[in-house]
């Protein structure tokens, strides 16, 4: 009879793995990532299959985790902009306390290893941003434009803005304030 899987031994293979492929890329080996997790190779293949279905799992923990954190405490039903504003802020948060996370679901985001599937299943849970976004936008510019369009103008603010954040944080609020500013006077 086989041993159960230790969700421990998985969270760490996890860990790793956003560890190794921040500073490395997408070329690093599980040997690294099992290593680092302080596993054995073979032990990583018992939680995932392939190295392909190690870096799709960690690409949808990674976006749950931002979308969590971005969403906590967000009403749908409110004003479109506030709301929006609350994701952006709390967006920001996440990417800025967590740079190794979000370096590595860059390199994630643009991996032709990323299936169709864990890209769905990532993007469920954008469904509630997706919909107070429709709302914003119903009578703005982006009206017409396609949802994803508008969602990625919203990403590459956003990545723009951290980047500005992280190399001068003095100018923090003042960055995050403009460029939400810009980016709902875009879609609004």
């Amino acid at each position: 009879m086989a041993r159960p899987k230790s969700e421990d031994r998985r969270r760490a293979i996890l860990e790793s793995a956003t560890h190794i492929v921040a500073t490395e890329g997408l070329t690093a080996t599980t040997a690294e990532i099992a290593k680092q997790a302080g596993v054995s190779n073979g032990s990583l293949f018992v939680y995932f299959d392939t190295k392909a279905d190690l870096m799709n799992a960690l690409f949808i923990s990674l976006k749950a985790e931002m979308v969590a954190a971005a969403t906590d405490g967000v009403d749908y039903r409110a004003d479109a902009r506030i709301q929006t504003l609350r994701i952006w802020n709390k967006w920001l948060d996440w990417a800025v306390a967590f740079p190794e996370k979000r370096r590595a679901l860059s390199q994630l985001d643009v991996s032709d290893d990323i299936t169709a599937e864990s890209h769905r299943v990532a993007g469920e849970d954008f469904a509630g941003i997706a919909a107070m976004l429709d709302r914003g936008r119903a009578h703005g510019p982006m009206k017409d434009a396609s949802l994803g369009f508008v969602l990625a103008l919203m990403t590459s603010v956003a990545e723009t803005t951290i980047d500005a954040i992280i190399s001068d944080p003095s100018h923090a609020d003042e960055t995050r304030a403009l460029a939400f500013d810009a980016l709902w006077r875009m879609i609004a």
